[in-house]
């Protein structure tokens, strides 16, 4: 019986699934964990600013610390996401000159006139899709609106700060710990698979009429009413969260491969990240699959059929493995229960229906895994599949 299964004391079990409930309400708040990416980006972000605001003093530009301003608010997470942004600063600036000229040549009043100006600034921005230009566009705004000057010198002076601004965050973010990120990644990866060998293993086991007999046994010892609340509260300290988590898990680490993808100027990268999409499906198919589990009444003999497969399943829960034999063996369950006895009761016949949807739903499970296989191309299996299947080809396992 696995750990979590073992039989407790109904009052603790209780006091347990209570606590549970009361920490989902009331979740606590995320306690600050500070890494050392974190003291590595704040340097980064502080010595590109301070660099951008002395290149400006450098080349004697009036307002020559909104550079250090420009280059604070230009580096992001990824280099993609910076030099995208760069390119629409670049563009959005003739924009934001032309509005300056508009307005401040037509309003005396400082304070009218910077309102007017940041609400055309805004919607301008939102309509062509570039709002997280416009904090840059209204420092650039704030230099026009003191000193009234639209010469070509004047123009020129705030172009250079912006573009001094933005070409030194570009530099700074060609700094990144790609390595430590695909480590991390990986390290992700082990942690998500053995997250799912463990649901399935759980599965398995609710599946199981030992189990199932169990819980009935229970229901005539304690209550029928007493017995199915026991059950509940179990299968929520257990199953479910563990699910739960396992989808909180994933998002991060999507996140973390998202980061990892624009980081780098390779194409191949996606891998990780539709490797963490296929795994989030997976995993809304075992909450499919757990739902329907949790209708049965009487389970059926093949349900222990279907146990032993899911156990099978979890042993090839691994990143480098096409389920196609996997694939297989779940047909020939198929057609094995096309070939059982046509169940008798209403009972039986409902039971044997959510069997039926349980297949379905390790199926859709394997597909998934099967459709991330059919999409790597030829480069993403030399990087990432061509030394492991080497290595994992005699056990056939992924």
């Amino acid at each position: 019986m696995p750990e979590v299964y073992k039989e407790t004391d109904g009052h603790n079990l209780k006091r347990k699934s209570f606590r549970l409930r009361w920490k989902n309400i009331y979740p606590k708040r995320p306690r600050f964990v500070f890494e050392p990416a974190i003291l590595i980006q704040s340097v980064r972000i502080a010595a590109g600013s301070g660099a951008a605001m002395f290149a400006a003093s450098a080349l004697h530009l009036e307002f020559a610390a909104s550079a250090g301003m420009v280059t604070l608010l230009t580096i992001l997470t990824t280099r993609w996401e910076t030099l995208k942004l760069s390119a629409a600063r670049i563009l959005t600036f003739v924009m934001a000159v032309v509005l300056c000229y508009a307005v401040f040549t037509k309003i005396n009043n400082n304070g009218a006139a910077f309102g007017v100006f940041v609400f055309f600034l805004i919607i301008l921005s939102e309509w062509i899709g570039w709002r997280v230009t416009a904090s840059v566009n209204a420092v650039i705004g704030t230099h026009f609106l003191s000193t009234r000057d639209f010469s070509p010198r004047f123009i020129v002076n705030e172009f250079l700060i912006v573009l001094i601004g933005i070409l030194i965050a570009v530099v700074v973010n060609l700094f990144q710990h790609n390595g430590r990120q695909r480590e991390k990644i990986i390290t992700g990866i082990r942690y998500v698979e053995a997250d799912f060998r463990d649901v399935l293993k759980m599965l398995a086991y609710d599946l199981s009429r030992e189990n199932f007999q169990e819980m009935q046994g229970k229901e005539e010892t304690q209550g029928n009413e007493e017995a199915q609340q026991d059950r509940a509260e179990q299968c929520t300290d257990t199953v479910w969260v563990k699910l739960d988590r396992l989808e909180q898990r994933v998002e991060e680490f999507q996140e973390q491969a998202r980061i990892y993808q624009y980081n780098t100027f390779q194409a191949h990268t996606s891998y990780y990240s539709r490797y963490f999409e296929m795994r989030m499906k997976q995993c809304k198919s075992l909450q499919s699959l757990h739902s329907e589990l949790e209708k049965i009444k009487k389970m059926p003999r093949q349900a222990d059929i279907i146990a032993e497969f899911i156990l099978y399943l979890s042993e090839h829960v691994m990143e480098m493995n096409d389920p196609q034999k996997q694939l297989m063996r779940l047909k020939e369950l198929f057609e094995d229960m096309k070939r059982e006895e046509l169940p008798v009761t209403r009972e039986e016949f409902e039971s044997r229906a959510v069997l039926y949807h349980i297949l379905m739903d390790l199926e859709e499970f394997l597909q998934y895994k099967r459709e991330f296989v059919e999409c790597i191309d030829d480069t993403q299996f030399q990087v990432y599949w061509e030394k492991a299947v080497e290595e994992f080809s005699s056990s056939n396992r992924a």
